[in-house]
């Protein structure tokens, strides 16, 4: 195993200016992994050359002492709804199987800039609708934590939609990922896959580029294996865009973790509503578990309540198949996407080309999201759903009053086998699955998924973390000083599945 995929960012940096690595060696590593692990699945494609001649750009960098920032060198993997100049990005599905951007999107952009490594793009469920990321053309990305990864039954999922993201940090392939989360994308495979899954707030980081699944509540999400990792990419990636008119616009200031973190008097939340049905004893021991240890570090721990939380699933599903079947309609296969063989009539184009790109739950989100936005349901549907949105995004503005972070649990439970997963509807795994994560999205707060433990099956058991807008330095902090005291090994399983090859 490559030693050098244990180290922190800020170790590796140590690496390449010392002499004792450079980001040529470091980039090989990362491409023969990626070839030797692909029976995870994590990769749609490879960008070899690309990321090669980035590597051999950032090795003169470093031989000169002129490294760009902390990044520099440093191997990163790239959901495939990100746009990237001239290399195919696909959503995972047929509609764009062959499409290729002109530009790249916003995140790219600033992580090459910071010197970065783009070795890829990683595996998520179609248009990055799901929590599995199962229903790729590319098919299925496995958890490396997976008991048995050969049989078909044997292996557990990794969480969605932005699964092969959070694999290809695992795994230990790259040091960070970038993923997309609209209703616990990234939060819901890092809990799975036991790495740091972090949502900033709202408008923090640039959508250009990001092709939409929900507009209002899309966010680029960052994987790492560590907080100060996660630290070190948001600050590379943060700040206004003037190509992206949601972003916020007040200058991004760079966060800076200390080592010796104190949170005493930080005031810690623990919402009453996030005892939900189906949450599992593992899950609900940890919790209790790390709440203990942060009142013994000095925070102030109390039970809060966010008593719109139970109509929150609800409210976000009809609001996401909304802007869904707003979003898919540029697919026409005129303008965008596939475009089938067609010529009887337009409408026969457009339908054609939509039943053979979209699969069945996409195609599902739209006919739902077209019904609520008809005329006789509009008010009945939408907007009421708009109006309880804003009473959770209240709930959260009241609870941070008085409390600083809350605490709750990512997931309801480990990374459930694929065989009981694949058992259920796409709608009533995300209404299980998103249960904790999607609030945070509907409010536009940051959150943060930091693995704790394992379960008693071996499997990561994570827990959340949420402040409020813009609040990502607090954010970091806490997670950064539990981090510092559960020690879990992000790459515990890499050995074991060599091992079994």
């Amino acid at each position: 195993m490559n030693r050098h995929i244990q180290l922190g960012i800020k170790e590796l940096g140590a690496y390449y200016r010392n002499g004792t690595l450079n980001p040529q060696v470091v980039t090989d590593f990362a491409l023969d992994d990626a070839v030797k692990l692909k029976s995870l699945n994590a990769f749609i494609r490879l960008m070899p050359e690309k990321a090669l001649h980035q590597a051999k750009e950032s090795t003169f960098r470093f031989q000169e002492k002129k490294p760009l920032t902390p990044l520099d060198g440093v191997t990163i993997a790239i959901k495939d709804n990100f746009c990237t100049k001239d290399v195919q990005t696909t959503c995972a599905s047929r509609m764009l199987e062959d499409f290729k951007p002109p530009y790249n999107a916003t995140v790219c952009e600033r992580l090459m800039e910071a010197g970065a490594v783009l070795i890829g793009k990683t595996n998520l469920d179609q248009f990055a609708m799901g929590s599995g990321t199962v229903d790729s053309i590319y098919g299925p990305t496995k958890n490396i934590w997976s008991e048995n990864l050969t049989s078909d039954d044997g292996w557990r999922i990794t969480g969605g939609s932005s699964g092969g993201s959070a694999t290809a940090v695992a795994s230990g392939i790259c040091f960070a990922a970038i993923g997309s989360d609209t209703g616990g994308s990234t939060r819901n495979p890092a809990s799975y896959c036991g790495v740091v899954g972090l949502k900033p707030t709202y408008g923090l980081v640039s959508r250009h580029g990001l092709i939409p699944l929900v507009n209002s509540m899309d966010v680029p999400g960052i994987f790492t294996r560590s907080v100060n990792d996660c630290a070190l990419v948001l600050n590379a990636i943060a700040g206004p865009d003037s190509r992206d008119s949601t972003t916020i616009k007040t200058p991004f200031k760079p966060i800076e973790l200390d080592l010796e973190e104190d949170i005493r008097n930080i005031r810690i939340g623990i919402p009453k509503e996030y005892h939900c049905p189906g949450l599992s004893q593992d899950v609900q021991e940890t919790w209790i578990k790390i709440a203990d240890m942060l009142e013994d570090g000095g925070s102030k721990v109390k039970q809060v309540s966010l008593p719109n939380t139970s109509a929150s699933i609800f409210v976000y599903s009809i609001l996401n198949q909304c802007e869904v079947s707003s979003n898919m309609a540029r697919y026409d296969g005129i303008e965008f996407g596939l475009r089938a063989d067609e010529e009887s009539s337009t409408e026969q184009l457009y339908a054609k080309s939509r039943a053979e790109g979209f699969n069945t739950v996409v195609k599902t989100r739209i006919l739902t999201g077209n019904f609520f936005l008809l005329r006789k349901n509009y008010e009945k549907y939408f907007e009421k759903a708009l109006k309880v949105r804003r009473l959770i995004a209240n709930d959260f503005d009241e609870v941070f009053k008085s409390t600083d972070v809350l605490l709750t649990p990512t997931t309801l439970s480990e990374a459930p086998l694929y065989k009981d997963f694949s058992s259920q509807s796409n709608r009533d795994q995300c209404a299980i699955q998103d249960f904790c994560t999607q609030p945070a999205n509907m409010a536009g707060i940051p959150a943060i998924s930091i693995p704790i433990r394992l379960s008693n099956n071996g499997m990561p058991i994570s827990l959340q973390l949420m402040s409020r807008k813009l609040s990502e330095s607090t954010l970091l902090k806490v997670a950064a000083w539990i981090e510092a005291r559960v020690d879990f090994n992000c790459l515990g399983n890499k050995q074991i599945y060599e091992a079994r090859k």
